[in-house]
């Protein structure tokens, strides 16, 4: 009779390892699929991964943001303009919490600051949908270069170009187009 009872019990413990081990596979392939809809702009894609609202972090510049869902596919589609590459580098799964290094470039990126952006993120969840992405640490982001090279655009689109004004803070799909149609006036100017 005990052998039973401590057999049940182990079985059950080892059932319960599983189902644990299960949730924490589904965070890591939900954080995974995010970063795949992210670099294929596949807006319905995102939508199945996030509740109605994502809090965006940027711990180093103290800056939040939360999206609506609505809101997210509308910079999804901003983003989408700019061509975008996201590459995990690294990704793991530690208390229910998924750490990862991710390495974007674009059109933007590319132009601003000549190389990749590598982040550290976070990603948290509720009931198997993507709540909150934090970028914990900019790992590589050389912010002389940026700045320089926005000022300098900003600049010269400001004295020749001043229609598209504004395009900077415009994060829409119609925003995107004037910043990238600005990016090809800057580097075809003579």
């Amino acid at each position: 009779m005990n052998k039973i009872i401590v057999l049940s019990l182990l079985l059950a413990i080892g059932f319960i390892s599983c189902k644990t081990s299960e949730k924490e596979i589904d965070k890591l392939e939900i954080a995974k699929q995010y970063y795949k809809a992210l670099d294929n702009s596949d807006d319905s894609g995102i939508v199945t991964l996030l509740t109605d609202s994502l809090l965006t972090k940027e711990r180093e510049y103290d800056y939040e943001q939360t999206f609506s869902l609505k809101e997210y596919v509308e910079w999804l589609k901003w983003d989408s303009v700019f061509d975008p590459t996201y590459e995990i580098l690294q990704i793991e799964l530690e208390n229910g919490i998924v750490k990862a290094k991710i390495s974007k470039i674009d059109k933007r990126i590319f132009f601003l600051h000549e190389e990749p952006i590598v982040t550290n993120q976070i990603i948290r969840f509720d009931s198997g949908k993507i709540t909150r992405v934090e970028t914990t640490k900019y790992v590589i982001f050389n912010d002389t270069t940026f700045v320089k090279n926005r000022s300098e655009f900003l600049n010269w689109i400001d004295k020749n170009h001043p229609e598209l004004n504004g395009f900077i803070h415009d994060q829409t799909e119609t925003g995107g187009l004037k910043y990238l149609k600005a990016i090809e006036l800057y580097k075809n100017r003579k």
